[in-house]
């Protein structure tokens, strides 16, 4: 049973007077008036929430759970990532089995300076493997998202002597890395993530436990999922301050790749990954959910036609 604060609710609902809430209950209103809703989700993920979607009720439309739908292919990268993908991954190809951690926060996430100075250290600390896509701190969350090109470069906010330190067992890597290649790959044995909807969907499929670090928008949600609900992650905590000490990150680093919890959210992992993998058979729920989406579109398209509409 998920155990979420209100705090853990998406943004645009923690202010009643923010326009966004506004336009949430807008949004949410309309529901109402769709023949169907997609969801890239899937039974075993979230049984409770599909259940409850979709118990029979007055103006609820169908919901369809069709996931998990992800990238699993080569992603595309920019001329200036070329060179660093393909060292990212030979780099991977050298290293143990599951011995490295992914760290990242999305496309668009972004740390505050003090807090990129402690997770720098906190990795160092852990002695753990990583492979980390760092962007340059902003004092806000989704700052990547309104300045993806920003002109300053990254590296330059390490701490003092930190790539030194970690050589050998750390790569790191500016702005962008082929996440989908890297997750699937066999030397990946966690990711450090914000939540992100797409990041978490990648990892299950490629069976990788997390450590769940939520920045923005419902990421608290999945965060909460993933770690009180399916047990498929251990979450990073905050202290008071809002700020993950480097204390913080070196014990859960270390919980998750070679202590005892992280063995638990590594086997929940598995059998996840394992869910998700039948879910889209030929049997599977989420196939025949699609299935029965593609015959009634087709059902009304012939509906259509035969009454003279194109």
């Amino acid at each position: 049973m998920c155990t979420g604060l209100r705090k853990d609710v998406l943004d645009p609902a923690q202010d009643r007077k923010d326009d966004a809430y506004k336009w949430l209950l807008h949004n949410t209103k309309r529901y109402k008036e769709a023949e169907g809703i997609l969801v890239n989700t899937f039974l075993e993920l979230e049984p409770n929430a599909i259940k409850a979607l979709q118990e029979p009720g007055l103006d609820k439309p169908p919901v369809y759970p069709i996931g998990p739908l992800v990238n699993v292919g080569k992603q595309e990268s920019s001329k200036d990532g070329i060179e660093e993908e393909s060292e990212c991954l030979t780099w991977l190809d050298n290293q143990p089995l599951g011995s490295v951690l992914y760290v990242s926060f999305g496309s668009g996430g972004a740390l505050t300076c003090e807090q990129f100075d402690e997770l720098a250290h906190g990795l160092a600390d852990s002695e753990q493997r990583f492979l980390w896509v760092i962007r340059s701190p902003s004092q806000i969350a989704d700052a990547s998202f309104f300045n993806p090109h920003s002109q300053n470069d990254p590296l330059t906010f390490l701490p003092p002597g930190f790539l030194e330190r970690t050589k050998g067992r750390g790569f790191v890597i500016p702005s962008w890395a082929p996440q989908a290649q890297i997750l699937a790959h066999p030397s990946t044995g966690g990711f450090l993530t914000h939540c992100g909807w797409n990041s978490t969907l990648e990892s299950i499929v490629s069976g990788v436990p997390l450590i769940a670090w939520p920045l923005y928008a419902e990421q608290r949600m999945n965060a909460v999922l993933l770690a009180e609900d399916i047990h498929v992650a251990l979450r990073a905590h905050a202290g008071e301050d809002g700020m993950v000490r480097r204390e913080e990150v070196a014990r859960v680093v270390k919980g998750l790749m070679e202590g005892e919890e992280g063995k638990g959210v590594r086997n929940k992992m598995k059998e996840m990954k394992e869910g998700a993998s039948r879910v889209l058979n030929d049997n599977g729920t989420s196939t025949k959910a699609l299935n029965l989406v593609t015959l009634k579109w087709k059902a009304h398209q012939r509906e259509l036609k035969q009454n003279g509409n194109h």
